[in-house]
């Protein structure tokens, strides 16, 4: 029994009405959605760190995932894991001409991004998606969301020239957000906090960046630099609840000065 038969026969026992486990028996696709989405992210979160034991515990709960779904599908005769593995290999052929076809081999990475939307473009149009935003899931995170969106429209044309255009819209979003704060009305101050987060994520994508990936780092090193100020603050017997906001400004710049410094010490 190969690793992946031997966890499909773990799956099976668990989905056992007759001596399985309860919790797994009575579990959907809707209800074990989340779990899935929480797993890729803790396998991000590996990457993240560099922790590559984790990473390999991490990518065998999303492949478990993986399982749980197929399972669920099979039980009720929709397709199985095997039907799973065949329609990506099936879909990577189709989607690397260039590899497993009789396309030009050596064209540039670019041209081998622009050839894969023209593909997809094509398998969205033989299932009869005819809206250009209809297969971008709602379910992603909404900054990654937003990205694909202003991604895909781009390739049809609706998008700015360039970064110029982006932050002159960003400029007049905050300037309608300061207006509804100022005016009162948090309902409309949550639609302008809306539209500024997607011109943020129409412009990373201008610039390349994934904003969740960004946003991930940022998070990252507020916690990193936060942490800094907790550690002075302890070594005088202090908590953050007993400092003040001046004083945790001048460890938060300690904090990012102490970053440089370990920053330079690691490229000399």
């Amino acid at each position: 029994m190969t690793p992946v038969e031997r966890l499909k026969d773990i799956m099976v026992r668990l989905r056992d009405p007759n001596g399985g486990c309860p919790w797994d028996v009575e579990q959907t696709f809707a209800t074990i959605a989340p779990y899935t989405i929480e797993e890729a992210y803790e396998v991000a979160d590996a990457i993240e760190r560099g922790d590559m034991a984790e990473l390999k515990g991490e990518l065998g709960d999303l492949l478990f995932q993986v399982i749980f779904h197929a399972r669920m599908a099979e039980e009720q005769g929709l397709f199985a894991f095997d039907d799973v593995a065949e329609a990506m290999s099936d879909k990577l052929i189709r989607r690397h001409p260039h590899v497993f076809g009789e396309e030009e081999a050596q064209i540039s990475g670019p041209a081998q991004k622009l050839r894969w939307e023209d593909i997809k473009a094509a398998e969205r149009a033989a299932k009869a998606q005819t809206g250009v935003l209809d297969d971008v899931p709602v379910g992603l995170p909404a900054l990654h969301r937003a990205a694909k969106l202003t991604k895909r429209a781009a390739r049809v044309g609706f998008d700015w020239p360039s970064t110029d255009e982006v932050f002159d819209k960003l400029d007049e979003e905050v300037a309608e957000l300061r207006a509804e704060i100022a005016a009162g009305d948090l309902d409309k101050a949550r639609d302008e906090m809306g539209d500024l987060l997607f011109v943020m994520a129409n412009l990373a994508r201008k610039l390349g960046v994934e904003p969740e990936d960004a946003l991930r780092g940022a998070n990252a090193k507020f916690v990193r630099r936060f942490a800094f100020i907790e550690a002075e603050l302890a070594k005088d017997g202090r908590t953050p609840e007993q400092s003040d906001l001046a004083e945790m400004d001048r460890l938060w710049d300690a904090a990012k000065a102490h970053e440089r410094s370990l920053s330079q010490r690691e490229r000399a």
